[in-house]
């Protein structure tokens, strides 16, 4: 069938979950993946699904969400757009009035407009989209729409008209795998170019690597790993790629953001007379609010794109060409002087009864990390507070969206997810089936995380009041730390001094089969000082 097909190429891509939340127009579809061996994760609601899928992308390779039309679909715009922004492979499959019933037009319940206004809203969101509207056509479709998210690490649409679910689809007896990274460049052409930047590394007196999130998005940290090593060359990270490389690494120089990072960083980069940029997005906030000093005659710069040497482009080469590419060549290794280091996390002495503040909080936070911790760091304070925490792991980090927490929880079943968040409310449950129950026979049970997940608290939208303050910054008070008892799960702490902290963090450690959420109350004024240099500089546009 067309939901059998879809649901057995996800299965082939190596996708073991679907986030999402079940409607009338979906329900069918529903059905046919909770008998599958897909684990089915309902969520709280659809924008919870979709940033859920999009962390179990950036950490697996892969994620789905599953929702219904319009009242559904439409609330997973937003993330979608974010994983599109900052290339996250999401496939989003929508359910949707049956062909048979569209018949006249009639007045649909969710219909907005005409029946295809939310297609037309994803086609400018996805890379690729699809409604399987047609048996004929339908496995095609499907794995053409799937084979682009793959290959361009960017989300996709599929929409699935009720009706089609059950109707018998025409397979190829033999699907072809989605093709990967890599355009199939001339081969000529991709030796000129390794040529040419073998020649510039070599000539070079300081060459250094950035590398940003493309390399992770593409899996290619093994190859970058290679030809750091291989070569001796420096590598800084960027905001959105932080942890690309572990950080204590002993040639990892730190992020680099421009004006906004530390000085010895951004010294060492800007003055490397060979700088590698490999799968780097140059955005405002990756580069520092634009405040970064690169001069293009100096740079190469790889990414999913093209190639630039200097002023010179190579558009049939990728990052996925030049990298491998470059690993092979085998620069010759550089002998380095004294390179700069993200600094050792000081030591922390919690003292009794001292209100908490931001720098208190992240260095114990950092001192807090072991190699058994993912993060993820909420938009704002607690992402850019969180550039300067040492994680312990390759691609253990990531920052963007409010509930990333559970995709990451899925997607790195082995490890503890600890989430900085400001004023996400996040919960443990969330149900599916039971385990190899594919028949539907067995009860379903909910599915327990444990995350911990801590709550700056600091009554309002702190980094709008550094640019632009007034009431509109002011939120009401909630209660986060009695969030357990509503999830009727978990626990949590309300903290407000520092040896408080202390306890909190130590209890939650200890606790490993409790999702543990610590409330930490903060000065309205209190701010990271990476976040004061980024709203000194945004404060200037909006006046």
């Amino acid at each position: 069938t067309i939901g059998g097909y879809l649901i057995q190429r996800l299965l082939d891509l190596g996708v073991g979950h679907v986030f999402g939340v079940p409607g009338d127009y979906v329900l069918g579809f529903y059905k046919a993946l909770e008998d599958s061996d897909l684990a089915v994760i309902n969520t709280s609601d659809e924008q919870g699904a979709g940033f859920a899928a999009d962390a179990y992308a950036r950490f697996h390779g892969l994620g789905v969400c599953c929702i219904t039309y319009c009242v559904g679909g439409l609330k997973v715009a937003n993330t979608t757009a974010q994983a599109y922004a900052e290339k996250s492979p999401v496939v989003v499959i929508s359910g949707a009035p049956g062909i048979g019933e569209r018949q006249r037009n009639p007045l649909l319940h969710h219909k907005v407009r005409d029946f295809d206004t939310q297609l037309k809203v994803f086609e400018q969101l996805t890379e690729a989209s699809a409604v399987l509207d047609n048996p004929q056509t339908a496995a095609r479709e499907i794995d053409q729409v799937l084979a682009t998210a793959v290959r361009t690490k960017r989300p996709v649409y599929i929409e699935l008209p009720r009706d089609m679910v059950a109707k018998p689809v025409i397979v190829d007896p033999a699907p072809s795998a989605p093709e990967q990274a890599g355009s199939g460049a001339d081969e000529a052409v991709l030796q000129a170019a390794v040529a040419e930047v073998v020649e510039r590394i070599n000539a070079a007196e300081r060459p250094a690597i950035i590398a940003g999130v493309e390399v992770q998005r593409f899996r290619m940290q093994r190859d970058l790993m290679q030809l750091v090593e291989g070569s001796n060359l420096p590598v800084a990270a960027t905001i959105l790629s932080k942890s690309v490389v572990r950080e204590d690494h002993p040639l990892y120089l730190g992020v680099y953001e421009g004006a906004m990072g530390r000085q010895e960083v951004t010294d060492y980069i800007e003055g490397s007379d060979c700088l590698i940029l490999l799968g780097v997005f140059l955005s405002d906030v990756n580069l520092g609010i634009f405040t970064a000093h690169l001069d293009a005659g100096r740079v190469i710069n790889a990414t999913s794109e093209r190639l630039s040497v200097g002023y010179h482009t190579y558009d049939q080469i990728t990052l996925a060409d030049i990298l491998p590419a470059l690993v092979e060549a085998g620069i010759a290794p550089r002998t380095l002087d004294a390179i700069p280091h993200p600094p050792t996390p000081p030591a922390c002495f919690p003292v009794p009864d001292k209100p908490l503040t931001i720098r208190y909080l992240f260095e114990r936070i950092n001192q807090f990390l072991d190699d058994s911790t993912a993060v993820i760091a909420d938009p704002g304070d607690a992402m850019f507070a969180g550039i300067d925490m040492t994680i312990h792991c390759a691609s253990e980090f990531t920052s963007s969206g409010l509930l990333h927490l559970t995709g990451l929880c899925r997607a790195r079943v082995y490890r503890r997810a600890t989430g900085p968040a400001r004023f996400t409310a996040v919960g443990p449950r969330w149900r599916r089936r039971v385990p190899n129950d594919r028949h539907g026979t067995g009860d379903s049970r909910p599915l327990w995380l444990t995350p911990i997940v801590v709550v700056l608290n600091n009554n309002g939208y702190g980094t709008e009041r550094q640019m632009m303050d007034g009431t509109f910054n002011d939120i009401p008070d909630w209660r986060y730390s009695e969030l357990p008892r509503v999830i009727g799960a978990g626990r949590s702490f309300n903290v407000f001094t520092e040896d408080e902290l202390e306890d909190a963090l130590l209890t939650s450690r200890d606790d490993t089969g409790s999702f543990c959420l610590i409330e930490v109350h903060l000065d309205p004024t209190d701010s990271s000082e990476a976040l004061q240099r980024l709203t000194s500089t945004l404060a200037k546009r909006v006046r």
